[in-house]
């Protein structure tokens, strides 16, 4: 680990203000951990840029002393993509929250990556557009992290991930170069290195500003919850909904566990707890075509054993719903002192028989599972509870894996949308082979020549990464 000196400190202090640059253990404290609980790291310095130019000049200081560093948004990784490992700086991007422009006639916006999600759909909700990607987290997360993992959320069903709804993007390369990818064009041309720094875990570059695709508001949306005996029945549902050629713009399962963790925090979901599981189904479009889906919704979910479908009467029922999807990570303190979140994916003809053998996984480790996921797109997020005061944090990431495993066994793959990070790093064997791995390797290096840009994510860079998870280690 490469000590950091009193003399670099000053060189940050220097050329940024005082101010900007966090060193005592107290400051550095909360930047320890992300949302992936189960591992904590050491920043050397946290610095908080300004600008572009600020943080150009922080990486050409890393970069000259040999020092990694990262990009920190709101820090709500769940796969440890934020947390600092061998002594990084930190670069925090609370200071750069802005929104710079809104171009209608283009249906643009242009942002710095500290903005929070949400924020881009209010600033333009009073001109009946918005910005489509909508992550559980969108209170807080920002534009940039969004980018790192490919977020998606629960309407990207219809409407897509992150990288369906970014044109370009202002980035630092390793050595504090300032680039521009992409344009307002709406067609790519050569290489797609916008692509490529989606997704990377900000392994690539340092992303600063993003120029986001923003569309309509939907002006008919109709919600509805299906009710069902098990997990199984709903899983079914799911799959014959999209089979039907009917598009929802989101689909979520939630199951018993996650039900009753709901109603027990949130109180007002309107979920019934003595139901095995919740189908929330979206439609929205022309009126005749969501009248005409959500009959066809309500005709598969009573086919497939549905003992109840409501409709939201109105918007606040609406809002009611998904409130208890969007707090069901939150809600799990309700199950145990500490739980992790999964994130894998898996044909959606398969949602059941993943759900099953989750559920064997469950009872192989003497571990509760809950299940709440973005059905329509297979995307599963079982979520593990455990003690770790009890000692059970070791069987429970024995539990994960398995998650994990089973997803890749079905044809899927070990993230949707959370990331790889720290967590999944030793888990890439289970679908990428040595020459995969040696590419991605490859492409690394080309942009970051000196491995100092969020080192010792997505992929082992060497022995001086820390192996922090053992017990994830892929054999």
């Amino acid at each position: 680990m490469i000590p950091i000196t009193q003399s670099l400190r000053d060189d940050f202090i220097r050329e940024l203000g005082r101010e900007k640059v966090l060193h005592t253990k107290e400051d550095l404290l909360p930047y320890r951990y992300d949302a992936f609980a189960l591992v904590k790291g050491e920043a050397g310095l946290a610095v908080l840029p300004s600008s572009t130019h600020d943080v150009s000049t922080i990486v050409k200081i890393c970069n000259k002393n040999g020092i990694p560093f990262l990009a920190r948004g709101a820090g709500t990784s769940l796969s440890g993509g934020s947390i600092p490992l061998e002594n990084c700086i930190v670069i925090l991007f609370s200071k750069m929250n802005r929104i710079l422009e809104i171009d209608y006639d283009n249906r643009t916006v242009l942002a710095e990556a500290g903005a929070t999600n949400i924020s881009i759909s209010s600033a333009v909700a009073d001109r009946g557009m918005m910005y489509a990607p909508d992550p559980s987290s969108q209170l807080v997360c920002t534009i940039g992290g969004n980018i790192a993992h490919n977020s998606g959320g629960l309407h990207t069903l219809k409407y897509g991930v992150t990288t369906n709804h970014i044109l370009a993007a202002e980035v630092v390369l390793h050595d504090g170069e300032i680039v521009q990818i992409g344009s307002k064009a709406r067609e790519r041309i050569g290489y797609d290195l916008l692509g490529l720094v989606n997704g990377a875990d900000g392994t690539i570059a340092v992303v600063t500003r993003a120029l986001l695709k923003i569309i309509p508001k939907p002006r008919n949306v109709k919600t509805l919850l299906a009710e069902f005996g098990s997990v199984e029945h709903a899983g079914d549902a799911s799959s014959e909904i999209i089979s039907s050629g009917t598009l929802p713009a989101a689909m979520e399962l939630m199951d018993n566990l996650v039900i009753s963790a709901i109603e027990d925090s949130i109180h007002a979901a309107g979920y019934r707890k003595d139901v095995g599981a919740i189908l929330l189904v979206e439609v929205d479009g022309p009126e005749d075509e969501n009248e005409l889906d959500s009959r066809r919704v309500i005709e598969i979910c009573y086919r497939n054993h549905s003992t109840a479908v409501k409709v939201a009467e109105d918007e606040s029922q609406r809002q009611r719903f998904w409130s208890g999807r969007k707090g069901a990570f939150a809600s799990m303190g309700r199950l145990g002192t500490n739980y992790i979140v999964q994130d894998g994916v898996i044909p959606r003809s398969n949602i059941a028989e993943a759900l099953a053998k989750i559920g064997s996984i469950g009872r192989q480790f003497n571990l509760r599972i809950a299940n709440v996921f973005h059905a329509g797109d297979g995307n599963l997020h079982p979520l593990i509870i455990f003690n770790e005061a009890n000692g059970e944090t070791e069987k429970a990431i024995k539990a994960s894996v398995e998650t994990i495993r089973i997803c890749t066994e079905l044809g899927g793959s070990i993230t949707g949308e959370h990331g790889i990070g720290i967590e999944k790093r030793d888990l890439m064997g289970l679908m990428f082979n040595e020459k995969d791995l040696e590419l991605m390797r490859w492409v690394k290096e080309v942009f970051d020549p000196n491995m100092l840009c969020n080192p010792c994510k997505v992929i082992p860079q060497g022995s001086r990464c820390l192996e922090l998870i053992p017990g994830l280690a892929i054999k």
